[in-house]
């Protein structure tokens, strides 16, 4: 059974996640915009600011990026964002309100990305601020088959040894002890975030919101 999303609808919901997280950022305080998430060493801002390189950068832009990161495609994920934080906050808003609409993808990336990209980074932001954000369950869906089937570019998280079953929408997954918990909780826990799962499932519900 196929469980991706065409390619209209996946960008439709992109578009729609994009402008509920400007939104949410518009009205945060200073002090939020500091807030240190559970994505490494990032803040908010950092978040925020991440989400909208891609769509952003030219790929001449990311080359140099690149090797201003000496080549490791991490550093450079997590020094650009840096950089970018630095940016007026209103101005991270208005970067992020202005890829809505957008379907340029970072280089090497595939079409699922920038859905995986804004519905695990949306709950970076919101867990940090204890907010309430839910997920679209077919949008989870394909966000969590994308990072179990993910080769290119090499998946960054190890897989569970584990039997995943979604209690909210049909998918299945994997083999060994089963782990039975709405999509979205599982897909927090394939992107290496169990603490935000936890959270996560506890702020929404047994069931999970699906928007």
């Amino acid at each position: 059974m196929s469980v991706a999303l065409d390619a209209d609808e996946r960008w439709q919901i992109v578009d729609h996640e994009r402008t509920s997280l400007a939104d949410l950022l518009e009205g945060l305080s200073p002090e939020e915009w500091e807030t240190a998430t559970r994505c490494g060493d990032w803040r908010v801002r950092d978040v925020a600011a991440h989400l909208t390189v891609a769509a952003r950068f030219t790929h001449r832009a990311v080359l140099g990026e690149f090797f201003r990161a000496r080549g490791s495609f991490d550093r450079m994920i997590h020094d650009s964002a840096v950089r970018e934080a630095q940016l007026p906050v209103a101005e991270i808003v208005a970067n992020l309100r202005s890829i809505v609409g957008s379907r340029r993808l970072a280089p090497g990336t595939s079409p699922r990305e920038p859905l995986l990209d804004i519905l695990v980074h949306g709950q970076d932001i919101a867990l940090a601020l204890g907010r309430r954000r839910g997920m679209p369950l077919a949008a989870a869906r394909d966000a969590a088959d994308r990072v179990w089937t993910m080769r290119v570019p090499p998946r960054p998280w190890p897989l569970p040894k584990a039997r995943l079953v979604a209690t909210d929408i049909e998918w299945t997954r994997g083999q060994g002890q089963e782990i039975r918990e709405p999509i979205g909780t599982l897909l927090l826990l394939l992107t290496g975030r169990p603490e935000a799962a936890q959270e996560w499932r506890t702020r929404t519900g047994p069931g999970g919101p699906g928007d």
